[in-house]
């Protein structure tokens, strides 16, 4: 049983949001430390951004209304805290207390995953999707129905009747949607909106990755400070994590469907 919610849901827009701001603190620092948390919704944009690099809000603006569109968006950006900043100073250490947990993704998980992003592919607005042994679930936005039914003959086409969707319908917040991103390796702390110092990002990914590569599950806990995980430098660990969030084009464009 897995739920996947694409790009569009209002969720997911303050996560590319989010992930957007987290690319341009990338942009201005080699290694910045940020903490981003996003509520979007009825027309306003509300960013509170904790950050040790320099920011343009118009240029976060910019990002605002180029992934939501015509939104007000309510910026606040205040400095990280000193403690935090100066316990990466001189080389990378474990960002927050966690419990972290990679599995292998199941048949099921790969194959909503595949549907979704068809889907996504035609209709470009907010959707999402479940998938439980046979029964298939999909709930998505401004789609002609009768062309859903022909390409899912067999699942269940908006059980409520058609909707519009986005953020004039409803609210999003940062990673309310780990479920959806994350499939059985979700345990606490967001994926999203953070910098790669910050374990819930790093130590999140790398254990997702060691799982599918290994195909047994992975689990790690890790204290704020600690300079090694899993036997491995931190420093280690967000090298991973880093060319993962590369090879995927970004923090925006990882947050658009999560680790799958």
């Amino acid at each position: 049983m897995i739920e996947k919610v694409n790009p569009s849901h209002p969720d997911k827009v303050a996560d590319r949001i989010a992930g957007a701001i987290v690319d341009l603190a990338y942009a201005a620092e080699e290694n910045p430390k940020i903490a981003v948390e996003v509520l979007i919704g009825h027309g306003v944009c509300h960013a509170i951004i904790e950050t040790t690099a320099v920011l343009d809000k118009a240029e976060i603006a910019r990002a605002i209304t180029r992934i939501a569109g015509a939104v007000f968006p309510d910026i606040c950006i205040v400095s990280q805290d000193k403690h935090l900043s100066d316990n990466q100073a001189d080389v990378f250490h474990c960002g927050d207390n966690g419990i972290f947990k990679g599995m292998p993704l199941t048949e099921e998980q790969k194959r909503l995953s595949e549907i979704a992003r068809g889907i996504y592919r035609v209709y470009s607005c907010d959707g999402k999707y479940i998938l439980d042994g046979d029964r298939l679930i999909l709930c998505q936005s401004n789609a002609k129905k009768q062309h859903l039914r022909e390409v899912y003959p067999d699942a269940e086409i908006n059980p409520l009747g058609d909707w519009t969707g986005g953020t004039d319908v409803d609210t999003g917040a940062t990673n309310r949607k780990l479920g959806s991103d994350m499939a059985d390796s979700v345990t606490g702390g967001g994926l999203h909106s953070k910098d790669l110092s910050k374990a819930d990002v790093s130590v999140n990914i790398y254990a997702f990755l060691k799982a599918q590569e290994t195909g047994k599950p992975v689990q790690l806990v890790c204290a704020i400070g600690d300079d090694t995980v899993d036997g491995r430098p931190y420093a280690e660990i967000v090298e991973i994590a880093k060319k993962y969030i590369d090879a995927v084009g970004g923090f925006e464009r990882f947050a658009e469907w999560g680790l799958f």
